[in-house]
C-alpha cells in the first residue's frame, strides 16, 4: 500500500467499508498488515491496555445465543451459581491490581440484573474503588439508564456490552433479544457518564462482509474499546461443531479492524489462547493494542505473566489509567 493510501487512511477516519471489502478479499496478507501495522503506529497509542474479568455469576441465562455455554437452552458443563458477594469479588480486584493489570470487570451471565444484585454490585464497587482504586468496568446484559447511573455513581466508569455479530447476522444467533436492545443499553450507559467497551465474535459463520458491517457500527457507535473475540466451540453450544477459524483469517480480520478504527482500542479477548506465538505477535503488531489478561468467562485464557512478557515484547508499555 502507498504512503498516499495510509495518509488518506488516517485523515478520513478509517477505510469505509467498500473499500475495506476489497482490501479483505483481493490485498495479500503481508501488505495487508504492513499498511495496518502503519496506521497503527501513527494513531494508536504505544501503550497496552489491560484488563482481567471475573465471572461474577455463572450459568442458567435465560437468553438462546447460540454460542453460549451459559445459556440454560444448552447442555453444557458450565458452572452454575448466584452472584458472588461484595467481600469475593472485592478479592478478585486485588489480586488483578496486584498483577499489574490496568482495569477489573465484573461479568454476570443472565439477560440483566435484579434490583438486589444492582444494590451488591454497588457496594461491591465502591468497596473496591476506595480499597485499591482500580478502574471499574462491568457486564451485566441489557440494563436500564437508571441502573446505570446507579452504577455509575458508585464507581463503574465502563459498560461492556458486545454486539457479537452483524446487524444482518445477529437474528441468526440469537432470538430472545435484540442488537437495538444492545444499542439502547450503551446509549444509556454513556448518558449515564460511562465509556462504552463494544466488540463481537468471530468465526461463528459470518463472511468477511458481515465482519466489516460489525465494525461499521462500531465505529459509527464511537466504540473506543472494541473486544475481538474468537469462537471457542463448546461442547453442548448450538455451535459446537463450527470450524475453527483459521489464524490467517484472524489476522487479516484484525488489520481490516484497525485499518476502519484507527484510533480504537482492539482488545484480544477469548479464543486466542489456541493461537501460534506467532500469529500473537503478528497481531499484537498490526492491530491488537488492548488485552483480557487471565481466564475469560467460560474458558482458559493465557498465564497473566506470558502475557506480560508478549506485550513487553512487541515494544509496548502498560498504559497508565
Amino acid at each position: 500500500m502507498t504512503e498516499e493510501s495510509i495518509e488518506k487512511i488516517i485523515s478520513d477516519g478509517g477505510l469505509d467499508a467498500a473499500i475495506a471489502l476489497e482490501y479483505a478479499e483481493n490485498m495479500p496478507l503481508d501488505e495487508l498488515l504492513d499498511a495496518a501495522q502503519s496506521v497503527m503506529q501513527r494513531c494508536s497509542p504505544k501503550t497496552f491496555d489491560t484488563c482481567s474479568i471475573i465471572n461474577a455469576k455463572s450459568g442458567r441465562c435465560p437468553e438462546d445465543c447460540r454460542w453460549c455455554a451459559q445459556s440454560a437452552h444448552h447442555q453444557t458443563a458450565a458452572d452454575e451459581y448466584p452472584l458472588l458477594s461484595p467481600d469475593r469479588l472485592l478479592e478478585a480486584a486485588r489480586l488483578c491490581k496486584s498483577k499489574g493489570i490496568g482495569r477489573f470487570s465484573i461479568v454476570t451471565s443472565g439477560r440483566g440484573l435484579r434490583p438486589g444484585e444492582v444494590a451488591d454490585i454497588c457496594q461491591a464497587a465502591e468497596s473496591i474503588v476506595k480499597d485499591c482504586g482500580i478502574y471499574m468496568c462491568l457486564s451485566a446484559g441489557l440494563l436500564s439508564r437508571d441502573e446505570l447511573v446507579r452504577l455509575h455513581d458508585a464507581g463503574i466508569r465502563r459498560y461492556h456490552c458486545n454486539l457479537e455479530t452483524a446487524p444482518s447476522y445477529f437474528p441468526s444467533l440469537c432470538t430472545t433479544h435484540t442488537q437495538e436492545q444492545k444499542f439502547r443499553t450503551l446509549e444509556a450507559a454513556r448518558e449515564a457518564g460511562m465509556e462504552i467497551c463494544s466488540g463481537g465474535i468471530i468465526g461463528m459463520g459470518e463472511t468477511m462482509a458481515q465482519r466489516i458491517e460489525l465494525a461499521s457500527v462500531l465505529k459509527e457507535l464511537g466504540v473506543n474499546s472494541v473486544p475481538v473475540n474468537i469462537l471457542s466451540p463448546i461442547k453442548g453450544t448450538a455451535l459446537e461443531s463450527q470450524p475453527l477459524i483459521p489464524e490467517d483469517e484472524i489476522l487479516r480480520t484484525i488489520a481490516i479492524f484497525r485499518l476502519m478504527m484507527p484510533y480504537a482500542r482492539l482488545r484480544f479477548a477469548g479464543g486466542r489462547a489456541r493461537l501460534s506465538e506467532k500469529t500473537l505477535m503478528k497481531a499484537f503488531r498490526s492491530g491488537i493494542n488492548a488485552a483480557i489478561i487471565g481466564d475469560m468467562l467460560t474458558t482458559v485464557g493465557a498465564d497473566v505473566s506470558t502475557d506480560m512478557r508478549r506485550i513487553k515484547e512487541a515494544g509496548y508499555t502498560l498504559a497508565v489509567i
